[in-house]
């Protein structure tokens, strides 16, 4: 306990749950009516199957596996029953042999040859077919050959009795090698666990393997059972649902030799999508555990199941930890192995989650550069570099936020207007200054373009000499030596 405080905090509680015979004092939890359980803790399912009318032909038609799949009380109890039937009808046989031919009033007559030497009633014919079918031999009785029939009868013997043999202790020795009590050495803890694992909320249960022999392709798989209704109105009363345990990424792959805590992340794709610790109160579940694998020294395959239903699904829980470092090897203590304590965890859905979280944020989404509010249009193109929304900006806005070169300043410059997003690149830094005036419409521009001629002329001088060829040429518009490009943009400018 010191040690658990000494690595989780003081904020955290240990809480054992029932198990039995895991030395825990728990006060008594309060009584609830019991749940209807699809499948039992032990794995058993309670499924019966009635008015099966004219299936039950079905069964006989394959009488094997109807006999491997019979209690061990009937299997027994049919294993007695075939054996004693089939050995007084056949000593029933030598009898009625040996009273055809009269051997029973001749037997002790020294000069007669019966079928069957010394058999004159029928205890002796019983002890002679048992010791010919068991190949014992005592040698004080035995078949002749002035008894044709008792040879056809041995034959018929050998045979049937080698038919009853093969099937019946195949049967036993199947019903003997079955897997299942494997499974029972495979261990679930009695709760799962809901809690947040790297910044995820997270459905947890352990797995654990009491046996030194290791399952060969171990592999986990669970299955939500929950009654819905569909858009059309049709009632589903167990439908399953597939929860991700790791397919995806290999995860539901076991190397179990130490207790595992497996886990379904919590998701948009995830049934729990919209499960809350308050939600968890009025639904109802199943969560069915499905664990497979080979058992390592039969070559058999097992399968071992249990299930949780919703109030053995602790909100807020994680599991204590079993394994420790001892002197050159790894110690499980599986007194531990049901053991949870109490974590912080948010009681929301991961649904509720996201939409504060979505309410939360500074930046709601792109669209809100369009909206009414008055927004930097600097702020707004940062937001869509942010995003990888360049495609939907106007094609002008694209050919000057597609230049790697252009600094923030120019884009806040260049974007106080949609008209006023020419490409300003490819002119000197003192031509940009004059011609961009930020936060001026159109006819102010024009207006101030003519009282702005004095000082651009006198700003002629600082310019370098190639632009001074340029700009001169007297009074009036500037770009008569310019190049079409740049002339057509200035004449739209200043229309």
């Amino acid at each position: 306990m010191s040690a658990l405080r000494k690595k989780f905090g003081d904020d955290y509680q240990v809480v054992t749950t029932s198990s039995s015979g895991s030395g825990f004092n728990q006060p008594p939890p309060e009584k609830k009516k019991k749940r209807q359980r699809f499948v039992d803790k032990n794995g058993r399912c309670n499924v019966q199957h009635g008015n099966l009318g004219g299936e039950t032909s079905r069964y006989l038609s394959d009488l094997f596996t109807t006999l491997v799949d019979l209690k061990w009380r009937w299997n027994l109890f049919i294993f007695i029953l075939t054996y004693t039937v089939a050995w007084l009808f056949m000593a029933s046989m030598w009898w009625f042999i040996a009273y055809i031919r009269g051997d029973l009033n001749k037997a002790h007559n020294d000069k007669y040859t019966p079928c069957v030497a010394n058999v004159y009633n029928f205890p002796s014919a019983f002890l002679f077919f048992i010791e010919t079918e068991a190949t014992i031999g005592y040698g004080y009785r035995y078949i002749t050959d002035k008894c044709p029939e008792g040879i056809i009868l041995f034959l018929f013997q050998s045979i049937l009795g080698s038919i009853v043999d093969a099937f019946l202790i195949g049967c036993m020795f199947i019903k003997m090698s079955q897997p299942k009590k494997r499974a029972e050495t495979l261990m679930f803890s009695e709760h799962a666990a809901i809690s947040m694992r790297d910044g995820k909320l997270t459905l947890m249960f352990r797995v654990g393997n009491l046996r030194n022999s290791h399952m060969v392709s171990a592999q986990i798989r669970c299955k939500l059972l929950k009654s819905r209704q569909t858009p059309e109105g049709e009632f589903l009363p167990l439908d399953q649902l597939e929860l991700d345990v790791g397919f995806s990424t290999g995860a539901d792959q076991l190397f179990l030799v130490s207790p595992l805590t497996i886990c379904h992340v919590i998701d948009t794709k995830s049934p729990f999508y919209e499960l809350s610790q308050r939600s968890m109160q009025t639904e109802q579940f199943e969560i069915v555990v499905i664990l497979e694998g080979i058992v390592e020294t039969t070559g058999m395959t097992c399968q071992a199941r249990t299930s949780y239903t919703e109030d053995e699904v602790l909100w807020g829980h994680r599991f204590f930890p079993v394994i420790s470092l001892e002197e050159g090897f790894f110690k499980v203590d599986y007194s531990q192995f049901h053991a949870t304590f109490e974590v912080p965890t948010p009681p929301y859905s991961v649904k509720e989650q996201e939409e504060a979280l979505l309410l939360s944020s500074p930046l709601m989404a792109p669209s809100l550069c369009n909206s009414g509010e008055k927004n930097s249009s600097l702020d707004c193109l940062e937001t869509l570099e942010d995003n990888d929304s360049t495609s939907k900006l106007p094609t002008k806005l694209q050919k000057i936020t597609g230049r790697d070169g252009l600094p923030k300043k120019l884009l806040r410059m260049s974007s106080t207007t949609s008209e006023m997003t020419y490409s300003f690149g490819d002119l000197p830094m003192k031509l940009q200054r004059i011609s961009s005036v930020p936060g001026v419409s159109e006819d102010k521009q024009a207006g101030k373009a003519c009282k702005s001629m004095e000082p651009i002329s006198k700003s002629v001088a600082d310019l370098p000499p190639k632009l001074q060829r340029l700009a001169g040429g007297g009074g009036g518009r500037m770009d008569g030596h310019l190049p079409p490009k740049l002339r057509k943009m200035n004449s739209d400018r200043f229309t």
